[in-house]
């Protein structure tokens, strides 16, 4: 399936070159959602130059403000500007199959085998480098987006909401998105965090523009929601609400439309949720389960998908407990990236006619200075979680408050997550040597304890 000429007589992108550019893609994101977006513009901006750098600004202003992985999205969201659907479904499946794969392995390792001393000791060393990368992904964004005291201030107000008040996500982003849509009409430079537009470097390489249009709108709605939603009607019908696959869809299913701001804004409530209310993981293994995920290619929500393989392998029901698992995580999967292709087909016609609009990236600001808020609540709940044994939650006159037992305390995870922050911070170590570094060092000394 290829693309048209263009008008001037250049070839325009093949189908099969853009599949095996999307596989290069999938196969070598690692990094986070930031070393995904570097990643896909360097290929597709600078190196390929399918598309310019304005039109992937724009379409990265948009999956910045749809719940869900942005880098997926954005990669979805190209490829259907390049092919269409067919273009979009295969960058978005193929951004995400390698992850899946090594993540379902490696969460098989983990169930069936972590009782092995030498696996317990790679984990204990993993966590402290998981704390640094976070805090590390809190500075680099803080860094990027907070210009000016009114985007700093927001950020200060988006902590303050969620670490003390425990308010919902949607809520402050939507607040923050309302913020940067209505300051856009007072002084919409002090929301900006993108640049403006360029030269349309990819004109002609890509098909003639989608009119928005209700009737084909629908036909989306219809036919993605019915993808996505399809699962948990069925399950709710056949097994009942109380079974944990009919738990594993409804869950996630709504996560997929309230995870704003990316993997890192979310984990904390992912976390208190899988292991506070559904019983699913126990204290300290999300941070096992985004080890994982840092350490294979693909967005860092796939951490989900660790968690739904523990829920279904400890409550397999009629399934052997592997088996249950990768049903667990497979429709974990499902019902957490289906949505995702759902919002760029249905919106993408939309938002391209909306290409240069201000108060857009107004919004774009305000949210994304709220999402480093957010991030740093997430930063300060994994190091309690990773430095102390036992933190306990307390509330009262509408605040939530953590209060670490300070005769808990990890002397060996706390000095591994200072050398694991030195290492990124003062030497420039990468996330995966920080990884292996942080392994290596964490099992010596969990043998010599």
């Amino acid at each position: 399936m290829n693309a048209p000429p263009d008008s001037a007589g250049r070839p325009a992108v093949s189908f099969g070159e853009a599949l095996r550019v999307w596989a290069r893609i999938g196969l070598l994101g690692f990094g986070g959602p930031a070393g995904q977006i570097a990643l896909m513009h360097r290929v597709l901006v600078d190196e390929k130059r399918w598309i310019d750098e304005g039109r992937f600004l724009h379409a990265l202003n948009y999956c910045m403000l749809l719940p869900g992985p942005e880098a997926q999205q954005l990669a979805t969201y190209v490829g259907w500007l390049l092919h269409r659907t067919a273009g979009g479904l295969a960058a978005g499946i193929l951004f995400v199959l390698p992850g899946f794969v090594a993540m379902l392995a490696l969460s098989i390792l983990y169930a069936g085998f972590r009782e092995i001393e030498l696996v317990q000791a790679v984990f204990f060393g993993i966590k402290p480098a998981v704390l640094a990368i976070v805090v590390h992904a809190v500075v680099r964004i803080g860094r990027r987006a907070l210009r000016g005291r009114l985007l700093i201030g927001l950020a200060a107000a988006a902590f303050i909401g969620i670490f003390f008040f425990d308010l919902p996500f949607p809520l402050i982003v939507l607040g923050a998105a309302a913020i940067g849509f209505l300051g856009s009409r007072l002084d919409p430079r002090a929301f900006a965090v993108v640049g403006p537009q360029g030269a349309a470097a990819e004109a002609g390489r890509l098909p003639d523009p989608v009119r928005p249009s209700l009737r084909q709108a629908a036909g989306v709605l219809v036919l993605w929601s019915g993808l996505w939603l399809g699962p948990l009607a069925l399950l709710v019908l056949t097994v009942g609400p109380a079974d944990v696959f009919t738990q594993i869809a409804a869950f996630f299913g709504k996560m997929a439309v309230v995870t704003f701001g990316g993997a890192y804004a979310v984990l904390a409530y992912v976390a208190q949720e899988a292991v506070g209310h559904y019983g699913w993981l126990r204290p300290g293994e999300m941070l096992d389960g985004l080890g994982l995920a840092e350490t294979t290619p693909g967005p860092l929500i796939m951490v989900v998908q660790f968690v739904g393989f523990l829920a279904a392998y400890r409550d397999p029901g009629p399934f052997d407990p592997m088996l249950a698992g990768v049903l667990g995580a497979t429709l974990t999967v499902w019902v957490t990236f289906t949505p995702c292709f759902l919002w760029i087909f249905l919106g993408a016609p939309y938002v391209e006619a909306l290409r240069g609009n201000r108060s857009l990236n107004a919004a774009l600001g305000a949210i994304t200075a709220a999402v480093v808020g957010v991030i740093l609540n997430l930063a300060v709940w994994f190091a309690l979680h990773t430095v102390f044994g036992r933190v306990d939650e307390i509330r009262g006159f509408g605040l939530r408050l953590w209060a670490p037992d300070f005769a808990s305390l990890d002397v060996a995870a706390l000095l591994l997550s200072a050398g694991a922050l030195v290492a990124m911070f003062r030497f420039r170590v990468g996330m995966i040597p920080t990884l292996a570094g942080s392994a290596a060092v964490g099992a010596a000394l969990y043998f010599l304890a």
